[in-house]
């Protein structure tokens, strides 16, 4: 069974949906965005352990802090790819950001070989089904382009102010996935 759960997030970003299988955090994105479709809207929305647990990250990670802790969470259909592409999103530090590049040149020196697809990134990126947990906001094209946010471009502006990046190094396009 799936459950879900809505979050109030502050001024200036887009409320929350979170979904759980009853014990792990499966699902956590941004209402009315690109991303819904990735998740189970039309379920029971209940109380659980684990929403009170990610409503709790997620008001210290909106007061402008970086969390202790991580809500115990579970990623349905995590092939090798996604899962390399997971744990180094998971280790962008607060406040930083890397680029679709950076992430596929690290993947292609872990793995020995030439150079890895920017693009497969990004599809692996995307296809984050948890985001600000895994903090894919802090992936960011090369030139320093605010693309391919499934959470709209509006919130993952927000999220990269709210831990205090110079802006002044991004843009937003003028057409592309972000929009």
């Amino acid at each position: 069974m799936i459950y879900k759960y809505k979050y109030q997030t502050p001024n200036g970003f887009s409320n929350m949906l979170m979904n759980s299988d009853g014990k792990y955090l499966t699902g956590l994105w941004f209402e009315e965005s690109r991303d819904s479709s990735k998740h189970e809207i039309n379920c029971e929305e209940k109380e659980l352990q684990i929403f009170k647990e990610t409503s709790k990250w997620l008001d210290i990670y909106f007061s402008g802090k970086e969390p202790d802790f991580t809500p115990e969470y579970k990623i349905n259909n995590l092939t090798p790819f996604r899962k390399e592409v997971v744990d180094i999103m998971n280790n962008i530090p607060f406040g930083k950001t890397l680029t679709y590049n950076d992430i596929s040149k690290m993947i292609a020196r872990n793995r020995g070989i030439k150079r890895m697809s920017s693009q497969a990134v990004g599809g692996a990126v995307g296809w984050n089904p948890i985001c600000i947990i895994i903090p894919c906001h802090r992936v960011v094209g090369t030139n320093g382009s605010l693309t391919g946010y499934g959470g709209g471009i509006k919130n993952k502006v927000e999220l990269l102010k709210l831990e205090g990046n110079d802006m002044s190094k991004f843009f937003i396009p003028k057409r592309g996935t972000a929009l």
